[in-house]
């Protein structure tokens, strides 16, 4: 599936939309299974080097979808400011698609275990008694990034440049 955003002048850079992964707290990730329904979910996230990781219970629906369709999209929302008086919200976003993959390497779950902390739980003692205890009792899912695009409303593009 490819396509060209069609408000190229809304599209934000590369670093911007990384920015925008970097600084999410949350998304929503889609995946489409063999019945064809799509299933969207909320979850926390951490980026990095063309990859999102994120943890999950270790059988369930993600998992399922994930084996019987590897393919994603996943979207974050940076900013949503509804603008009543002028009819129109100052929003900014980023949409990834790629393949999902469970990780099973011992060295990349781990750094994952340890992303994800360090993006939740900066500093907070206790933080790897948790990663330790939980590390056989949860999966890591890698989204891999093959493309990736952010968007930002024309007004919010218009006020940086002033």
């Amino acid at each position: 599936m490819e396509h060209c955003m069609r408000r190229k002048n809304q599209e934000l850079p590369l670093n911007e939309t990384i920015t925008i992964l970097q600084r999410a707290t949350s998304g929503v990730l889609s995946l489409c299974g063999k019945d064809g329904f799509p299933y969207a979910v909320p979850l926390s996230f951490a980026y990095q080097e063309g990859k999102i990781y994120f943890h999950c219970a270790s059988q369930g629906h993600k998992l399922a979808l994930i084996e019987e369709n590897d393919r994603f999209s996943f979207c974050v929302i940076d900013r949503d400011e509804i603008v009543p008086e002028k009819f129109t919200t100052y929003f900014r976003s980023a949409v990834l698609f790629g393949k999902a993959r469970k990780v099973t390497e011992e060295k990349e779950k781990l750094s994952a275990l340890h992303l994800l902390a360090d993006k939740y739980s900066p500093g907070i003692p206790g933080r790897e008694e948790e990663i330790q205890s939980a590390f056989h009792r949860v999966t890591v899912i890698a989204l891999e990034i093959e493309r990736m695009t952010g968007k930002e409303a024309r007004e919010l593009m218009e006020m940086r440049k002033r």
